[in-house]
């Protein structure tokens, strides 16, 4: 039976997965469709409400994506925003523009006048401003119910036709008020009904895996971390011995990291297989300084070790993945939107491998997949593991890669890691880890001049890791563990902490 949802229609926004998850985390529905959706299709939905999401374009340019006009005629509530706000008011008679002075990051919202959304949400709040263009005049029948300092139509509304217009983004963290908002909308202006737990995602992946894989078998690629093993765990819930795991070493793990791994996995009762390819990657990697290339070559080797492995197993049709929505969305899996960076899990798989992919979490945050995993039993020692990415160690040294300098990252990354935990502080950071930089520093070290590597430690705190900010460490703990890593780990003699927030950089640094 379908669910009555909020529908979600996708303009290109690398956070539009994210709107969708905010509706679902107030319990109700939500599904996302491309912008030229036909607006019959929508209405055959009988959804709650409309939310437009953000977008790239410039509504005013001659390929901007524009909605089928019909959509405001279907008398369901819509809310824009940022650029759906611009396209509600550019296909309804008003006026979009370049902004001279264009707005990102934090800005003071001030209402100025009441309206449902804004119920329970204080006068004046911050909210998450990211757009070049700007409103300079208002369709028929709107008015301004919020500005800020650089945008007089912050908030528009025609109230008889329940079409409400944001320039920020409520869906992110730092729009104070933002779940508040959306709330508002949700249930104040759509009237909706509470409809979806996380528990009803469980069930309906267990059913549709069954019923994806039938009586084949499926290759796992885990890596330890908790995205894979938390897909691992539901998968073979759902179709038990028909799941085949295999744990790639590609040399370019932390220290200790395979027996940890080895042991986390084997205790959740997954069937599991080690495979060690260090050589072989490290061969491939030898000499290649980019980024993207390291990836690529990361990406390739693993496809060929899971070939060879998949040849192992009989009747395998499937490789599962990991795969989250953050991912997806940085990859340009979501059509209009920007390419940060290639994940090496996404973008399919040669076809000489004669296998489907598997991505059960394509569409979920970190914080969603860890939510799953306590509900499927799975420890918290695990659940509350880092983020570590599949290329491991290799996009945290910076430029080529070799024995040597892998094994000083590790030590150091060791040393910040143990401390984090000593001090109480590793729960409460998102992603933390070390960084070997390409540049040596001159040093002194027992009264002689040393000129040796650079590492640079990374804490951030984030809840769904499409933003993120700097964890303020106290001094007196990033003291201590830059003593340790100089005295303990030989060619460094510079520990340095990265300040910068996500964006304008990434979490990773490549």
């Amino acid at each position: 039976m379908r669910k009555k949802s909020i529908i979600v229609v996708n303009f290109g926004s690398q956070y539009v997965q994210l709107i969708a998850r905010r509706i679902r985390e107030l319990g109700v529905y939500s599904e996302i469709v491309n912008w030229d959706t036909p607006s019959e299709e929508i209405k055959k939905k009988a959804p709650y409400g409309i939310i437009f999401s953000g977008g790239p374009a410039s509504v005013y340019a001659e390929d901007a994506p524009l909605p089928d006009p019909e959509i405001y005629n279907l008398g369901i509530p819509i809310l824009g925003i940022c650029y759906g706000l611009q396209v509600i008011t550019h296909q309804l008679g008003g006026k979009v523009a370049k902004s001279e002075k264009q707005e990102y990051g934090r800005a003071r919202l001030k209402v100025i006048k009441g309206n449902t959304i804004f119920e329970g949400i204080p006068k004046e709040s911050d909210v998450w401003m990211s757009h070049a263009d700007k409103v300079v005049k208002l369709p028929t029948g709107f008015e301004t119910l919020a500005v800020s300092e650089n945008s007089p139509y912050a908030v528009i509304a025609n109230k008889k036709r329940t079409i409400y217009g944001l320039q920020f983004h409520p869906e992110v963290t730092h729009t104070v008020f933002g779940k508040e908002l959306l709330a508002n909308f949700v249930y104040g202006v759509c009237g909706a009904q509470r409809n979806w737990e996380m528990g009803d995602f469980i069930k309906e992946k267990i059913e549709e895996i069954k019923q994806t894989v039938g009586k084949s078998k499926v290759i796992a690629a885990l890596s330890g971390g908790v995205d894979s093993t938390v897909v691992a765990v539901l998968t073979h819930k759902s179709i038990g011995e028909q799941l085949h795991c295999f744990f790639i070493d590609h040399g370019l793990l932390r220290l200790n990291e395979r027996k940890e791994v080895e042991r986390n996995l084997k205790s959740l009762g997954l069937p599991l297989t080690v495979v060690d390819a260090s050589e072989l990657f490290l061969e491939r990697l030898k000499g290649v300084e980019d980024p993207e290339e390291k990836r690529k070559i990361i990406g390739r080797t693993f496809i060929e070790v899971f070939e060879r492995e998949a040849k192992k197993i009989e009747d395998a049709e499937f490789l599962l993945q990991g795969t989250l929505y953050p991912d997806v969305v940085e990859s340009a899996g979501i059509k209009g939107s920007a390419k940060i960076k290639t994940h090496h899990n996404v973008g399919g798989i040669p076809e000489r491998m004669n296998l489907k992919l598997l991505e059960p979490f394509r569409e979920l945050f970190k914080d969603e997949v860890r939510q799953i995993g306590k509900l499927l039993g799975i420890p918290e020692e695990i659940l509350k593991r880092h983020p570590f990415p599949g290329p491991g160690l290799a996009i945290r040294i910076i430029g080529s890669i070799n024995k040597e300098d892998l094994e000083i990252l590790r030590r150091a990354d060791s040393i910040f890691i143990e401390e984090l935990k000593k001090e109480g502080l590793y729960d409460r950071i998102w992603q933390a880890f070390a960084v070997l930089l390409p540049v040596k520093s001159v040093g002194v070290m027992g009264d002689v001049r040393t000129y040796e590597k650079v590492i640079a430690l990374r804490a951030v705190e984030s809840v769904d890791g499409m933003t993120a900010d700097w964890y303020r460490l106290p001094y007196d703990f990033l003291d201590r563990v830059m003593r340790r890593i100089i005295n303990e780990v030989k060619g460094v003699n510079r520990v340095v902490y990265d300040v910068s927030s996500k964006p304008p950089s990434t979490i990773e640094w490549e």
